[in-house]
């Protein structure tokens, strides 16, 4: 009974989740630049040189179907984790400024399960995000670019050929590094969200501590921190398209997140089991 009890919140949360407006406005936009990046390169014929802009974008014009990846590239390092702030930061800020979450707490939930159910929700939302920028990504690249035979070998980042199969377990290999590297960010914004009732406020923090990330990155002074940046290892699904694969940054990735994850969520359950909820 409690099983199906949980899985019956689980699938509420779902529901509000996505029965808002603004979750498919977030996820519509996100699909929007790549598909107008679409439009231009198939518009004008001219792609970036090899080795400049995002990843696959300069191959796109004669293999339509690496534009799913190269549709990656493009939302990763701003638009997507926008698109996961906002959600996150609005988790539990957006129940306290509606006057909600204090009727949420009188049910018999408690505060750990409601936590790990609203992370839950978020989860598939970042799923549903990257898998979206996938399959429209690689829906418009057949359409409006270059259209070869789905059986035709892709050249690797190391100029080898990969083979269809290949490609398409790298490719779901990525969309799973991506999905856990923005999990960082809704752990992020989602302890935010325990520390105020202001889902803006809560949205912008996590997007202002990964801004700072990104910068700091550039700075040869911060060289000793860059290892430990939430988004030093964002690009690295990229080494997935070689061959051999380079496995190492991927594996540093994933427990990088590992860590901002558990870190994150174990502070915005402290925070949220001890705070007074008033609204």
């Amino acid at each position: 009974m409690i099983g199906s009890s949980d899985r019956g919140a689980e699938g509420v949360e779902l529901v509000k989740l996505f029965s808002r407006r603004r979750t498919w406005v977030a996820i519509l936009l996100l699909n929007l630049l790549p598909t107008t990046v679409a439009v231009l390169l198939a518009w004008t014929g001219i792609a970036p040189r090899p080795g400049s802009g995002p990843a696959f974008l300069a191959a796109v014009l004669a293999n339509g179907s690496l534009f799913s990846i190269a549709a990656l590239a493009i939302v990763l390092p701003l638009f997507l984790p926008i698109a996961v702030a906002v959600v996150a930061g609005e988790s539990v800020a957006g129940e306290a400024e509606a006057g909600t979450l204090r009727y949420l707490l009188v049910r018999p939930v408690g505060r750990t399960r409601l936590l790990v159910r609203k992370f839950g929700a978020i989860t598939t939302f970042v799923l549903v995000c990257v898998v979206s920028v996938v399959a429209v990504g690689y829906v418009v690249g057949r359409l409006l670019l270059g259209n070869a035979p789905l059986s035709t070998a892709m050249i690797s980042l190391s100029g080898s050929a990969l083979s269809p199969a290949q490609v398409a377990w790298r490719s779901v290999a990525a969309i799973g590094f991506i999905t856990v590297s923005m999990l960082g960010v809704a752990a992020m914004a989602l302890f935010l969200s325990t520390l105020t009732d202001s889902p803006q406020a809560a949205s912008l923090g996590a997007l202002a501590f990964l801004i700072g990330s990104s910068l700091l990155l550039t700075v040869d002074a911060a060289r000793p921190l860059q290892p430990y940046l939430p988004t030093r290892y964002w690009l690295s699904f990229i080494d997935l398209y070689r061959d051999p694969i380079l496995w190492s940054n991927l594996e540093r990735g994933l427990a990088l997140q590992g860590v901002y994850v558990v870190v994150l969520l174990a502070a915005a359950w402290a925070n949220f089991a001890t705070r007074d909820i008033t609204s």
